[in-house]
């Protein structure tokens, strides 16, 4: 690859070509002075300060992570269909700090209490205050308490295809989580552990393999020892496919993913987890880099992927101001190919710290290729680094954006659908940088956010955007309360909307993921819109209608079975009586006869007021609710349909399997209009060859007739719920759960084959929700 061309300043004059990445006319972003950013309750008070480099991450599973100096607060956006309520449906759950003490083991415990010993009581100053000031290598002065960093993984990396949490502490020790039904955190792999005991194997080499000369009674070795295990970041790649050669011989593609750890000394540690990472013994370290940072800052991902050319690497950043990507070599990866060497986005050593780095792929609008922007804080200003690949080799163009804050930047949030930046600083504002193509370089339009009145005059600590850019969450102070600073300083978490709900509906019509799960927050701002208005907008229905018209999907009918469902939720009554209060219908009350008469005439009309407009709200409900009947009858004809056209493909012979075939083949006989079911089940009959195998209750033994896809009831009165994705009645006492609570699965059998697995591993039937 030929070298990178020379840096592009901001300096150059700008050709006439200029093309914005999101017109405002589309974008729904609501910066200016015609749209106001809503509030969006409930603000969420932190039972411990924030701390750490970036308090806020926000993950692909609408799930938003807040370190604090006691836990890591996690909060999960829930898009409930289930509530009436207009704020914000969050599930909240913590991960508590480790109890025990950690510690870093770097040789023998007699040499390492040798060499405390020697260097406390130094008698050169130099040497004896800097191993005092030490935290890491000398913890007797104190060890700060807290969670410093936490990553979140890609979608589909655990057991239920959900996100894995990193998570790193201030004492340095750095840990995997999953999370289990939604309740608690289990603990996977302690990395720090792992690292340290092959270290300890390796006998603390360097990755020559060349054993140290010196030990631990030389400072310096003393500290090498301690900063090459001692991690400042983590990140976690995409997941790649990999073939994996079975003990017969025959390759299975597996998913696997890598997470970049960088340590205090410059280096890049990679660990491979492959996929979905139930086990903490099977993580398998995979390799590591040296980068040269002496005082390595930040971390990044760039992965660059156009036709047939892929590549990946780890941006580092510096404390002192140079940025560079180290090549990473993914052997066993299809169609990637490695960097020859490193490759300097920013060489100047200013002392202006690298921090808050951000990398996210795009499409040139103007050359239509594949390129990638890197953003990061640099103090007060904004550094961007445009990376184009063209056949020449490797371009970068880089500059930065000044002007923005009177005070550093304290964090930074990348809105990756509609590229937009977003930065908050400690002078208390939060700007917006949108980036504009021309034909070598980048604009950008700054703007500033407008905040509600109640989040004036506070200090921001870390902000962070949902995953299609719906809400930006933001982190801050209570305030002054009365115009007095409060006695002791609280934390909160606040929500508020990037997104119009007509922009949010817009973009769930159009959108190529196709996965309703995938969209919860953009779901939130439709479902707030309903439970505003009680109705579903005239337009929305309209496009929907003509697009399911047009294209008969499964996302298009879950979208308007989601729609009709908060429509119910909006047209419930409120409920107005307790059944716990006393009722006072048997209290007397003695008034005169002509203020009894007019006083009867006045009851009738409000009586017949109410009588007729209850009447009409009761038919309206049961309206929408024949709406959902209709719609959900429908998905789960099509799923249905899904189904036994994979048991068509995978019984060759007339077998009983866990499927009942024979109930679902008789449901779907009702329907006589249904010509594409009409086939599929003369196939399906001619295949079993008049053999039929009923289910039958596990209590009595008698059979369970085939008569609703979501209960299943035998003639003694026994009821059992059914699978969603399977239709077998669920007659044990565990199962699985969509994440709304909305339909159940059955787990899979040792002895069910893997094309059955794989029905049982797919996503709720009608709300695109995992299964957990």
């Amino acid at each position: 690859m030929a070298a990178a061309s020379p840096c592009d300043s901001s300096d150059s004059v700008p050709t006439n070509v200029t093309i914005k990445i999101e017109p405002d006319a589309e974008d729904g972003l609501l910066f200016g002075p015609e749209a106001v950013p809503l509030k969006r309750d409930p603000v969420v008070p932190l039972m411990a300060p924030v701390c750490g480099l970036q308090p806020l991450s926000w993950s692909q599973d609408h799930r938003l992570a807040v370190c604090t100096s006691s836990f890591l607060s996690v909060m999960e956006l829930v898009c409930d269909i289930h509530s009436s309520k207009q704020d914000l449906t969050l599930h909240r759950t913590s991960i508590p700090l480790p109890t025990e003490a950690h510690k870093l083991r770097v040789g023998p415990s007699a040499e390492l209490a040798q060499a405390i010993e020697k260097f406390s009581t130094h008698p050169d100053p130099s040497v004896r205050q800097e191993f005092l000031a030490d935290r890491v290598i000398h913890p007797s002065v104190g060890v700060h308490r807290g969670i410093k960093y936490a990553s979140w993984s890609p979608l589909g990396c655990d057991a239920s295809g959900r996100c894995l949490l990193a998570c790193l502490t201030l004492d340095h020790r750095l840990t995997v989580y999953n999370s289990h039904k939604r309740l608690e955190w289990n603990l996977l792999v302690d990395l720090t552990k792992k690292y340290s005991e092959r270290l300890k194997e390796r006998g603390y080499a360097k990755k020559d393999n060349k054993p140290p000369q010196a030990n631990l009674l030389d400072l310096d070795e003393l500290q090498r020892r301690f900063r090459m295990q001692t991690p400042m970041r983590m990140e976690w790649s995409s997941i790649y496919t990999i073939k994996q050669v079975q003990p017969d011989n025959t390759c299975l593609d597996v998913e696997m993913i890598l997470l970049a750890v960088l340590m205090e000394n410059g280096d890049l540690v990679l660990w491979k987890f492959v996929l979905p990472f139930t086990n903490g013994a099977d993580v398998l370290f995979y390799d590591i880099i040296e980068s040269g940072v002496a005082r390595p800052s930040d971390l990044a991902w760039w992965e660059y992927e156009n036709a047939d050319r892929r590549m990946s690497g780890l941006i580092v950043g510096s404390e002192v101001g140079p940025v560079k990507i180290m090549p990473v070599s993914l052997s066993g990866v299809k169609g990637y190919f490695t960097l020859r060497y490193p490759v300097i986005l920013w060489k100047e050593c200013d002392e202006i710290a690298v921090e808050n780095l951000k990398c996210v792929p795009m499409i040139h609008p103007i050359h239509k290729s594949c390129c990638s922007l890197i953003v990061a804080s640099r103090g007060c200003y904004v550094f961007w680094c445009l990376l184009m690949i063209s056949p020449a080799g490797l371009n970068v163009h880089n500059s930065h954006v000044a002007g923005l804050h009177s005070l550093p930047v304290v964090s930074l949030a990348v809105s990756q659908h509609g590229v937009a930046v977003y930065t908050c600083s400690i002078d208390g504002l939060i700007k917006k940088l949108t980036p504009t193509f021309t034909e070598n370089t980048l604009i950008f339009k700054q703007e500033d956010m407008l905040r509600p009145e109640n989040l004036s005059g506070r200090r921001m600590h870390g902000i962070a955007v949902s995953r299609n850019g719906a809400y930006v969450a933001i982190v801050s102070t209570q305030g002054m309360v009365g115009n007095f600073h409060p006695i002791s300083r609280t934390y909160q978490v606040h929500f508020v909307t990037l997104k119009t709900p007509e922009t949010a509906a817009a973009l769930l019509l159009k959108s190529p993921s196709q996965n309703l799960y995938k969209l919860a927050d953009l779901l939130d701002l439709v479902r707030w819109q309903i439970l505003k208005n009680k109705c579903i907008p005239a337009s929305l229905q309209e496009e929907l209608d003509q697009k399911i018209q047009e294209a008969d999907s499964p996302y298009l009918w879950r979208f308007k079975l989601f729609l009709v469902r908060i429509l119910h939720q909006a047209l419930q009554m409120p409920q107005t009586e307790h059944s716990w209060k006393p009722s006072h219908e048997e209290s007397k009350v003695f008034i005169r006869e002509d203020e009894e008469e007019d006083g009867e005439n006045d009851d009738e009309d409000t009586v017949r007021e109410e009588g007729v407009g209850g009447i009409k709200e009761e038919e309206q409900r049961a309206e929408v609710q024949a709406w959902i009947n209709a719609v959900e009858t429908h998905l789960m004809r099509e799923n249905i349909k899904k189904v036994l056209g994979v048991v068509y493909l995978n019984t060759w012979l007339a077998q009983n399997i866990s499927i009942p075939t024979c109930g679902l083949v008789d449901y779907l006989s009702k329907d006589t209009n249904d010509r594409a079911s009409e086939v599929l089940i003369g196939h399906i009959k001619k295949k079993m060859n008049k053999q039929t195998f009923s289910e039958r209750c596990s209590l009595c033994q008698t059979v369970l007739p085939f008569t609703d896809h979501k209960q299943a009831t035998c003639k003694n009165g026994h009821m059992w719920l059914r699978c969603v994705l399977s239709y077998q009645a669920c007659q044990t006492l565990t199962f699985r759960r969509c994440l709304l609570l909305d339909s159940i699965a059955r787990l899979p059998e040792p002895e069910d084959p893997e094309w059955i697995k794989k029905i049982l591993q797919a996503s709720c039937t009608l709300c695109d929700s995992p299964m957990i």
